[in-house]
């Protein structure tokens, strides 16, 4: 009888747990797209401060997430608005420009 032959069978536990424990990770963290082939657009924790961007186009999976001094900055103006029809078509309609003081 072989005193380590215990061992064996302790590595195969630990190899299904670790499988076990990979799957559950995958799914619970919903990030199974990435698994895929085909390419998508995923928001983690949308609206809060740590919100992330995740999207994979042509293989290539890419991270943004948004930095305190991005967030600060809002350099960006309003040029317009855009409405969603009932039918699913989104409108744009542009805001008035504002008047130059010239005649």
């Amino acid at each position: 009888m072989d005193p380590l032959g215990f061992l064996v069978n302790l590595f195969d536990v630990a190899l299904v747990f670790a499988l076990a424990l990979m799957i559950a990770l995958v799914s619970n963290l919903k990030m199974a797209d990435l698994l895929t082939s085909k390419d998508f657009t995923m928001v983690k924790n949308p609206g809060t401060a740590d919100m992330e961007i995740i999207t994979r186009e042509g293989g290539k999976v890419s991270r943004y997430v948004a930095s305190e001094a991005q967030a600060g900055s809002r350099q960006g103006k309003r040029v317009g608005t855009a409405y969603r029809l009932r039918s699913g078509e989104i409108i744009y309609v542009p805001d008035a420009p504002a008047p130059t003081g010239k005649p």
